[in-house]
């Protein structure tokens, strides 16, 4: 007899050894699962959905609403999230992922929510959605529940082994600093107008992560800033994510400042950083392959390592 519960205490080791089954390409440890989901801010034991035939654990899905929020006073109240799902493969076809779908539908409904993404959770999101290469029978299953495809993020991998500093970045680096221009660690001084453009230019949560990341123990030789006469114009940096001093971002330039180059040289100047550190490559989750920053990535020595579909659902009207 299979029941449906949701999370109670004690429940983690048999969802991470259950987890690590499914989600082979997606391993966690049983520390991450508890930074991730248990001391998220956000978490609700009623969002995290179980599937039970007596001590064993069939299935999981987790369904989460912002209950803090990132910026400001704004929670988003109608969206909710499922930052990840799975099924026991002996258990598969069998309605477990059909009903553990359902009970998160429904726990959101009853919250007001009116639309529900897969996976585009911040702060605490494992993968930005669902990798179809790895996963074919998860993006059939959010298909055939009326989950529709909104865009798809890539993740990249740079290798730092045989990396070097090209000269025409040096020299590019060497015409703006004549230009009035200026590209240094960060320093205390930094933090709150670094915070404040990368929340207010870009994403909330690049802010977080910055904030956050230092909190930590993030050290400030791996954040660089950039300015023009001393107003803050951009800034990249390494480690802000979970403490992973390779998982490179957030990293970005002023819009009115972009097509100089500038983007260029902090990527590079940290890269060549990170080589100097003796990391042996860099990697991040989460850009748009044919955005202006994928174009620079490639060319930078970055290259395609997995894609995501962020999926959506409408739930009410």
């Amino acid at each position: 007899m299979i029941t449906y519960r949701s999370y109670q205490p004690g429940d983690e080791e048999v969802i991470v050894e259950l987890w690590n089954r499914c989600l082979s390409h997606d391993p966690i440890t049983r520390v991450r699962f508890r930074n991730l989901v248990l001391l998220d801010a956000n978490f609700d034991p009623e969002g995290l959905r179980l599937a039970m035939a007596g001590d064993r654990l069939l299935g999981c899905l987790y369904a989460v609403r912002r209950q803090l929020p990132m910026h400001g006073t704004e929670l988003e109240p109608s969206i909710g999230w499922i930052p990840f799902f799975f099924v026991d493969p002996f258990a598969r076809r069998q309605g477990v992922g059909t009903r553990l779908l359902n009970d998160g539908l429904q726990w959101l409904r009853a919250l007001q929510r009116t639309q529900v993404y897969f996976a585009s959770y911040a702060p605490n999101y494992i993968v930005p959605g669902l990798d179809e290469a790895h996963y074919p029978e998860g993006l059939a299953f959010l298909l055939s529940h009326d989950f529709t495809r909104l865009y798809s993020p890539v993740a990249m991998d740079c290798s730092l082994v045989d990396w070097k500093m090209p000269e025409a970045v040096t020299a590019l680096k060497q015409q703006r600093i004549q230009e009035g221009y200026t590209f240094r660690l960060a320093e205390d001084g930094d933090l709150y107008e670094l915070i404040q453009f990368a929340t207010d230019v870009f994403n909330p949560d690049w802010g977080r992560a910055i904030r956050e990341g230092v909190l930590r123990g993030l050290p400030l030789s791996q954040i660089w800033v950039a300015r023009e006469h001393g107003k803050l114009v951009g800034f990249c940096m390494h480690g802000g994510y979970e403490g992973i001093s390779e998982r490179f971002g957030p990293f970005g330039v002023d819009p009115e400042q972009q097509g100089k180059g500038l983007g260029k040289i902090l990527l590079c100047d940290c890269l060549a950083s990170m080589r100097a550190q003796g990391l042996h490559g860099a990697w991040f989750l989460w850009t748009g392959e044919q955005t202006a920053a994928g174009h620079l990535y490639k060319k930078t020595g970055f290259v395609v390592t997995r894609t995501f579909q962020v999926m959506c659902k409408k739930l009410m009207e």
